[in-house]
């Protein structure tokens, strides 16, 4: 039997790694970026989630010379035409400062009708190949915001999200309930018999 084609998802978030070798099940063999010889990612300079998907991807590539994926997400709030969307992670000024993104955010819709803060997780991901194929799906999770935080299984502005359908917020579903209907299981899900076909993985 032919060894199984290698592919780097360029995160080093081992929750993510994860979640997609559930959705390959075992059709690839996936590496994470803790998995490879280390490299400095560059900044995120693409105006849309695919674009930076696929820088991302794209860099994995060049880096490694393994055949790789990466995704871009972010929350698009209908009220802020779609803001803070690529700038979701850095909305308060740096990266990663969950709290004060979410804040900030809250701050800014104040002043907005209950009935207007519909919203979306958006979840860009990217697949990029050596030869310098490459493909890109978004997946989506819509809901709502609400004023106030609760839970505490999650991050970023799962605390303030409501999914469509539900009463509660991200942060309060398990991790298994919230994979099953995330943006980034979605997108993960349309994009894994894609990369299987072009890598010409197993098939279960």
């Amino acid at each position: 039997m032919s060894p199984l084609p290698r592919v780097v998802l360029a995160t080093r978030n081992l929750g993510k790694v994860e979640e997609l070798r559930r959705i390959l099940d075992g059709s690839v063999e996936l590496l994470g970026l803790d998995d490879v010889e280390s490299y400095e990612p560059g900044p995120e300079t693409g105006a849309t989630f695919a674009d930076n998907a696929l820088l991302k991807a794209r860099e994995a590539v060049q880096h490694t010379g393994l055949p790789a994926v990466a995704d871009d997400s972010g929350l698009a709030v209908d009220a802020m035409n779609g803001m803070p969307g690529v700038l979701s992670a850095r909305w308060a000024g740096q990266h990663g400062q969950d709290r004060a993104n979410l804040e900030l955010l809250l701050q800014q819709l104040a002043d907005v009708p209950d009935g207007r803060l519909g919203a979306g997780f958006v979840c860009a991901a990217a697949y990029a190949l050596p030869d310098g194929r490459s493909g890109v799906v978004l997946g989506e999770m819509r809901g709502r915001v609400v004023r106030e935080p609760r839970g505490s299984n999650g991050f970023g502005y799962d605390p303030i999200f409501v999914p469509e359908g539900l009463d509660v917020t991200s942060a309060e579903l398990t991790s298994d309930d919230k994979d099953a209907i995330s943006h980034r299981g979605k997108a993960f899900r349309l994009l894994a018999p894609e990369l299987v076909e072009v890598l010409g993985g197993r098939r279960g």
